[in-house]
C-alpha cells in the first residue's frame, strides 16, 4: 500500500496552490492532502505572533494524522519546518520530498523586520525568482491569492536533535536551479539547503522550469513525486 502524501506549499501559498498536482496524483489512485500554514489562511488573519513553531506544529498535526508514515513535501519556504518536522517525528516520515529548496537549517532570515513579509511586487519577483514558464494568467492569480508570511516565522531557529533523520529517504526537485546549483549551495553553508550536507540518503532530479513547478510542470512534478512514492510503499 502506497503511503499518503502531504504537500506543504511554500512562500505566500495556500492550499490550493498544489490543486492540479494534487488531482494528478489522486488520479493515480494516491491518498493526499494539500495544507495552508498558519498564518497564511488569510489577509485578515493575525499573523503577527505566528511562528515557526507554530507551522511546524501545524505540519505535525497532519502527519500524525495519517495511520502509516507519510511522504512530505515541502516547496521553497517550507524546507525549514518541514526539516523540522522529519526532526520531531521521523518514524512518521517514508520520505522527504524538497520542491525547488532544501532542509533548511538556522533562520530564514535572521535579520527580516516586521510582523509579515508580502509577495514583492510584480518586478521585483522576477528579478530575484525564476518564472519560466509560467503564463500571465498564473502569475496574476498568484498576485491575487498571495498571502504575507509571518515575520517571526522566518526569524525562529528550530534545534534539531534527532538524528534518525539523516537516513530518511530525501528527493531534491531542482526546478529553478540546477542540483550542481544546490550542491554548491550546500557546500557553501547557505541555510537553506544545509541540511543536505548531513543527510544519508539524497537523490537529486533536475525538472528545468519556474520556481513554482506546480503551475508551469505540474504533470511531471506529479509524476516525480508519484514515483518517490511508490518507492517507499509497502
Amino acid at each position: 500500500m502506497a503511503p499518503s502524501i502531504v504537500l506543504v506549499p511554500g512562500f505566500w501559498l495556500g492550499a490550493w496552490a498544489w490543486d492540479e498536482v494534487a488531482g494528478l496524483l489522486r488520479d493515480e489512485g494516491l491518498e493526499v492532502e494539500a495544507m495552508t500554514l498558519p498564518g497564511l489562511e488569510s489577509a485578515e488573519v493575525d499573523r503577527s505572533a505566528i511562528t515557526l513553531t507554530d507551522q511546524v506544529e501545524a505540519i505535525c498535526s497532519v502527519v500524525g494524522s495519517k495511520p502509516e508514515p507519510v511522504v512530505l513535501v515541502v516547496h521553497s519556504g517550507s524546507g525549514f519546518p518541514g526539516y523540522a518536522v522529519t526532526d520531531r517525528m521521523p518514524d512518521r516520515i517514508a520520505a522527504a520530498v524538497y520542491v525547488d529548496t532544501g532542509p533548511g537549517v538556522g533562520a530564514m532570515n535572521p535579520d527580516f523586520e516586521g510582523d509579515e513579509y508580502p509577495l514583492p511586487d510584480a518586478e521585483q519577483l522576477a528579478e530575484e525568482e525564476n518564472l519560466d514558464g509560467l503564463s500571465e494568467s498564473q502569475l496574476a492569480t498568484f498576485r491575487d491569492r498571495a498571502i504575507p508570511q509571518p515575520g517571526a516565522a522566518l526569524r525562529e531557529v528550530i534545534p534539531l536533535t534527532d538524528e534518525a533523520r539523516l537516513d530518511i529517504p530525501t528527493t531534491v526537485i531542482c526546478t529553478a536551479f540546477t542540483s550542481d546549483q544546490y550542491r554548491d549551495a550546500a557546500d557553501e553553508g547557505y541555510a537553506f539547503v544545509k541540511g543536505l550536507n548531513e543527510l544519508r540518503d539524497v537523490t537529486y532530479v533536475d525538472l528545468p522550469t519556474s520556481h513554482w513547478p506546480m503551475w508551469s510542470r505540474p504533470a511531471d512534478l506529479a509524476a516525480v513525486i508519484a514515483e518517490v512514492t511508490q518507492s517507499v510503499s509497502d
